[in-house]
Order: C-alpha cells, then sequence, then structure tokens
C-alpha cells in the first residue's frame, strides 16, 4: 500500500526521512531551500529536500523504497503522492569555499543548517550565481531567526564579495524599517 504524503509539510516529511535514515545508520544533514522553508515557516516553499551525506545511494535506495520513494535518477527520489522530491548532492556539507562544516541544528530527528549557515548558502548562490531569488531567501531567514551577522561577514570576506555582502546588508536593514 502506497504511504500518502499528498497533504504532508516540508518540515514533518524531512523529520520522517531524517529518522528512517537514522534507524538505518545513514548520518545525513538537510541544506538548501528546504531549510529556508523550515526557518520561514513556509514563506518560500521549496520543492525539493536536499540531503548531504556520506552513505552510497545503494544504502540509501532501501530505505526511501520503505517510505514509497522510488529512484528517479542517480541522485533523485521522487513519491507519487508527495509534492517534495529528495536529492543527495555531493558530499562534503559545504558552503562556497567553506568546506566541512560539522555544526547543525536539530529538531528530532531532523540535522540541518543553522539559520547562520542557511543565510550564508543562499548567499553563496547570490554571490557566485547574481541569484536574486536566493538573495530573497537569505533575507528571509535573516529576519525571522536569529542570525550571526559577524560570521556572515567573515565568511562572506572570505567568498571575496564584500560588495555583495554589503548588499545583503542594506536590504536586510531597509526591511527592518
Amino acid at each position: 500500500m502506497k504511504k500518502k504524503f499528498k497533504n504532508i509539510d516540508i518540515k514533518d516529511l524531512a523529520i520522517l526521512v531524517s529518522s528512517e535514515l537514522e534507524k538505518n545508520g545513514i548520518d545525513a544533514v538537510l541544506v538548501g531551500g528546504a531549510c529556508v522553508s523550515i526557518y520561514t515557516h513556509n514563506k518560500y516553499l521549496s520543492n525539493d529536500l536536499d540531503y548531504v551525506t556520506y552513505s552510497s545511494i545503494a544504502e540509501i535506495k532501501p530505505v526511501l523504497a520503505n517510505l514509497d520513494f522510488y529512484q528517479k535518477s542517480s541522485r533523485h527520489f521522487e513519491h507519487c503522492n508527495c509534492p517534495f522530491f529528495i536529492e543527495f548532492p555531493p558530499s562534503p556539507v559545504s558552503i562556497g569555499n567553506e568546506v566541512s562544516i560539522t555544526k547543525f541544528n536539530r529538531i528530532k530527528s531532523l540535522k540541518l543548517f543553522t539559520p547562520t549557515d542557511s543565510v550564508k548558502d543562499r548567499l553563496a548562490a547570490f554571490y557566485h550565481w547574481n541569484d536574486l531569488q536566493s538573495l530573497d531567501q537569505a533575507l528571509m531567514v535573516a529576519k525571522v531567526q536569529k542570525v550571526n551577522l559577524e560570521e556572515i561577514k567573515r565568511w562572506s570576506k572570505g567568498e571575496g564579495v564584500t560588495e555583495k555582502h554589503k548588499r545583503f546588508l542594506d536590504l536586510l536593514k531597509a526591511k527592518d524599517k
């Protein structure tokens, strides 16, 4: 019998998937737009869950099959009754040039980027690909979550994008008014 996920919230799905992965000895971190969805209480809604893990797809596939997700492509899983799909970008967990992130947030069994790292992740797309939607997402998270602006400044300097960082800060201050 197919599990029904048609009306599931992205946060609830992320917790469920993380729990199943964890029960099967797979350590995975939720990154990307799904973190933005969770931190903004769905003001932004991602259509996928990106998990970074050192486990192989061969290890992951049977776990997701237990939830009736099928492998659509090499790293991409779908479910016929779920509006979200699941992807597994390559490890390690990194943000821009910063590799091997090790500090995460936890919501039940879900391990995910901290709000600060979620902002940095979105800013990386803005900094390196001029993705304005990602800039908006970074601002959304920074507006509703406590983030470490000094850490974001330090990281931005390491990315070599101080002008774009200044634009982020100016927009963040403008949204506060």
